[in-house]
């Protein structure tokens, strides 16, 4: 269960330089970075969410330190 901390709500082109631990798609949205991840590729490497898209009700969890869109709404809950 997440929000016991709260969180913050981002769209369109938004950013913000919290700390969180899940990131919930509320649409079809387009993530253009995120920082401080513990989410790595194959070979180990901290991935930095460049395009990454996420559909609508996708939720990912990890630790971000900071969430930036390209468009789309999320809520982003705090670590």
């Amino acid at each position: 269960m997440q929000g016991q901390q709260g969180g913050v709500y981002l769209s369109g082109t938004q950013f913000s330089l919290k700390k969180f631990r899940v990131i919930h798609a509320l649409t079809d949205t387009v993530i253009s970075g995120f920082n401080g991840t513990n989410i790595v590729d194959d070979s180990g490497n901290a991935i930095n969410g460049l395009g990454l898209t996420l559909k609508a009700n996708t939720v990912v969890g990890g630790q971000f330190d900071g969430v930036s869109l390209t468009s789309g709404n999320v809520i982003c809950y705090y670590a």
